[in-house]
């Protein structure tokens, strides 16, 4: 899963020091955020053996080898929430303890849902909880919603969806119609889903 590695490193003031990082061999990972509506989104609750109690999160999950980013977010959410996304929109990449870790989370925002469950890996199915955006201090005030990362990816997507909603209000409506069409929309990538194949 990683290694360690030691890196020499000698800075511009000719210090050198001795570094010890985590080198990870994966493929990279993602973080979903589904919103339902403007809104409501769903967070999950499942098992976190660390803290050995029950957690909230959003869902994420690693990248398979070959596997594209959206794809991977897209599949990840079938598995853990039972939904898919036609719209994805890489947010941005958060690294965890960037010091001595090298991992890598990317933070995707996924709208226009529709079901779709398809099998995971996970031992159980997690709990899907559905919240609402204007509860968000609350939620985060929450002992059972600690995980930093999830914490950080909802305001991302609260701060990406104002900003829409305030362009579209701007343009009359027409940052909304290419928001929601197949193709790359302001260097974010949107896939799109065939309803027709929902489970």
């Amino acid at each position: 899963m990683f290694r360690v590695e030691e890196l020499l490193i000698q800075f511009a003031n000719g210090a050198e020091r001795l570094f010890e990082r985590l080198r990870t061999s994966g493929q990279g990972a993602v973080l979903v955020v589904p919103f339902l509506d403007c809104r409501h989104f769903m967070l999950i609750r499942e098992y976190c053996a660390a803290t050995e109690n029950y957690q909230l999160g959003c869902v994420k999950g690693a990248v398979n080898a070959g596997e594209d980013i959206l794809a991977a977010a897209n599949r990840e959410l079938m598995e853990e929430a039972g939904y898919g996304a036609r719209i994805l929109i890489p947010l941005k990449d958060l690294t965890l303890s960037p010091a001595y870790m090298q991992h890598e989370i990317t933070v995707v925002l996924a709208l226009d849902l529709y079901p779709k469950r398809i099998a995971g890996d996970e031992p159980e199915l997690p709990e899907v909880m559905t919240c609402c955006m204007d509860e968000l201090e609350g939620l985060v005030a929450r002992q059972d919603f600690t995980e930093g990362r999830s914490i950080a990816a909802l305001y991302l997507a609260r701060d990406h969806l104002k900003r829409s909603q305030e362009s579209e209000q701007e343009t009359g409506g027409e940052a909304r119609i290419s928001e929601h069409s197949p193709g790359k929309v302001n260097n974010q990538t949107i896939q799109d889903g065939d309803p027709s194949t929902d489970g």
